[in-house]
């Protein structure tokens, strides 16, 4: 959301008032920091500060009709936590404020949101579009799993302009964008995909889980949905896992309905921990940013790399594009040692303060090796397609102080050799 529209007229919840419609207090400025802290659900009788864990299966009518009204969704209530509970409710929208959509649901992880969007809009003999640099898991989605459905799928690389147009065919009905990329941080360039898909009638869907909506906001350039592996930067303590679809109100009904359907909903204790998280999103990515921008410039001349990417650095080839999409540069960096695969191993073995494992987001510092991970299930061609090579690591910086892991970095790098 872009600060002119968060400085536009928002109705804040008050407490309810028994007997009463409820209220409402209307601000006139309100910023990103305050309505990920101020969204709340309604206090209930017990007046709490925070919101409360809805640890039930499923909640109770006062009548026989009430019920009817409720399953026939003629009035709106609670049923049953596969469908609607206050805590995933709760979640849903207030990144639904943040990333300034019209709805959103949330999911059991970033994955269950990714397929759900694929089988809830796509069906058999419709064709998908999706950038080569993408999570490898979302990958093996498009092209392992949706085939089996009668779906098929066109990879382009993400800045290829003329590659994106030549994909699309008359079956085209989806688009599909991870920006930065998973783990390249290769820029999607967001407007000329929305004019593409509009030119075409397509659904444009992009994943902001690198980003999150502090930095970005795919939907103010274009985006039809959004997604978000929760499980990342909006915990950020590598806590639980969880996922959301944001976006316009169609798509996210439709992806709502294949979730009540099929149960790939968020559980109301991951909900609420999320949503806590959310009130500090925008402090510790300003620290995730400054301590990753420390990192790149240490690495940026260093004798024992081979090149450094960092979307914020000059000598990212996408510079201008990610200045002005994105608020600060993200925290995340990847580097390509010297000395390849085995070096690489080396590098990671020494290290004492960064973690080794697949996850991002945490507030402690990783450092991975992609090829070997994450990517692992791509070919060795595939990886060199999208810029995985073998001595590449991935290090997501943590809040941690910038000079320990610096001399950390350091100290692995030497005893690597």
């Amino acid at each position: 959301m872009t600060e002119s529209q968060l400085n536009e007229v928002f109705l804040c919840p008050l407490p309810p008032v028994p007997g009463k419609k409820q209220n409402t207090i209307r601000m006139g400025k309100i910023h990103f920091e305050t309505l990920a802290i101020r969204t709340q659900s309604e206090r209930t009788h017990q007046k709490e500060h925070s919101v409360p864990l809805y640890l039930t299966s499923s909640f109770t009518f006062d009548s026989a009709e009430e019920g009817a009204g409720i399953f026939s969704e003629e009035i709106e209530g609670n049923l049953y936590s596969r469908f609607t509970n206050p805590n995933s409710d709760e979640f849903a929208e207030k990144l639904r404020l943040l990333e300034g959509a019209e709805a959103g649901v949330a999911t059991a992880t970033g994955m269950a949101g990714i397929y759900t969007v694929f089988a809830a809009l796509l069906k058999t003999g419709d064709h998908i579009v999706a950038s080569s640099a993408i999570f490898g898991s979302s990958k093996k989605v498009i092209d392992s799993i949706l085939p089996n459905h009668g779906i098929e799928f066109t990879f382009v690389d993400v800045d290829d302009t003329e590659g994106w147009e030549k994909a699309i065919q008359p079956s085209t009905k989806l688009l599909f964008v991870e920006t930065p990329s998973n783990p390249t941080l290769k820029i999607a360039d967001l407007e000329f995909l929305s004019n593409l898909c509009v030119q075409n009638e397509l659904i444009y869907v992009v994943d902001n889980c690198f980003a999150t909506p502090y930095l970005q906001q795919p939907i103010q350039h274009g985006a039809d949905l959004v997604l978000h592996s929760a499980t990342k930067y909006i915990d950020g303590q590598g806590r639980v896992l969880g996922g959301a679809i944001l976006g316009k109100k169609n798509y996210v009904d439709a992806c709502y309905d294949f979730i009540r359907k099929t149960g790939a909903s968020l559980s109301p204790f991951n909900a609420w921990v999320l949503s806590k998280s959310l009130e500090t999103l925008a402090v510790r990515m300003d620290r995730h940013c400054s301590n990753a921008e420390k990192i790149y410039q240490y690495l940026e001349n260093h004798e024992e790399v081979e090149k450094v990417i960092y979307p914020h650095s000059p000598s990212h080839p996408q510079y201008e594009l990610a200045k002005k999409q994105m608020k600060f540069g993200g925290g995340l960096v990847g580097c390509e040692l010297k000395g390849g695969k085995e070096r690489g191993a080396r590098f990671l073995n020494a290290l004492k303060i960064h973690s080794l494992t697949a996850n991002l987001g945490d507030t402690r510092s990783i450092a991975t090796h992609p090829a070997s991970t994450t990517h692992s299930k791509l070919s060795e061609a595939e990886q060199l397609e999208v810029g995985i090579t073998p001595g590449f690591i991935r290090f997501s910086v943590g809040l941690e102080h910038a000079d320990d892991l610096i001399e950390d970095i350091e100290q692995a790098l030497k005893a690597s050799k």
